[in-house]
């Protein structure tokens, strides 16, 4: 049997200066493991921002042949947009993924997780990659962050009487006929889209597991501690309302 096919998508706003070394890596690890395609979602940047990012990744598609031509939306739907938008191209793989483009999270790590996914008996069980342990040496957090995802974390769990450690670690595998059950329900684009997208796996009776990674910290992220926390939390009060209407 070949293996299961995975499309991993990477979202991207104003992220040419930290891409590169991650893309590279990861496009040399899956080409190893076979069966899996990239693709890089431009998330609305301005011109000079899609033209770094295309002298960025021409090259490496001419290297592998499963990097695919990055899709440049027109405008900024916010990272959850960015990544629906990847998996729409893709319609006929076993299994959907995201990773951010910072390398927080290694290359090695993603495919450490594509083996797993690929082991799974059916029905299959979407895979969220966690940072739940953050005593560990191997998760390499600002402190701020760490009180932020641990208060988020148990807001998420709370409200929504979902058990989960970290609903926001920027790798998750989806399988494809689970996603394709609920991408009608999906309505946040944000930087929650993770947690709705939770939430409507377990409301369809896709069950979901955390995988302990490693994590380090990369500088030069876009998400602003006290706005976004805020953002998030009424989103998380918007998915709570909208459950408890269905």
């Amino acid at each position: 049997m070949p293996p299961a096919t995975v499309h991993i998508v990477i979202p991207c706003y104003q992220e040419s200066g930290r891409i590169g070394p991650f893309l590279t890596e990861l496009c040399a690890v899956t080409h190893e493991l076979g069966g899996v395609s990239i693709q890089v979602v431009e998330d609305g940047s301005d011109a000079e921002e899609a033209a770094r990012m295309r002298d960025i990744i021409a090259p490496l598609c001419r290297q592998h042949e499963h990097l695919l031509p990055p899709l440049f939306l027109p405008q900024n739907l916010g990272k959850g947009g960015a990544v629906y938008a990847g998996w729409d191209q893709a319609p006929q793989v076993d299994w959907l993924a995201f990773v951010d483009a910072d390398g927080s999270c290694s290359a090695t790590e993603v495919a450490n997780l594509i083996r797993r996914v690929r082991q799974q008996p059916a029905p299959l069980t979407a895979v969220f990659a966690s940072r739940w342990d953050q005593t560990s040496s191997k998760v390499q957090r600002q402190w701020k962050r760490r009180l932020m995802g641990r208060i988020f974390g148990t807001l998420v769990a709370t409200l929504l009487r979902i058990p989960i450690h970290d609903s926001q670690c920027g790798l998750k595998f989806v399988p494809r006929s689970a996603y394709q059950r609920i991408a009608p329900t999906l309505r946040i684009h944000g930087f929650a889209f993770d947690v709705e997208l939770l939430a409507a796996l377990h409301d369809s009776g896709c069950e979901f597991e955390e995988a302990s990674i490693a994590w380090h910290e990369t500088p030069g992220g876009h998400v602003h501690l006290i706005r976004d926390s805020f953002r998030m939390a009424r989103d998380v009060l918007a998915i709570r309302k909208r459950r408890a209407k269905r």
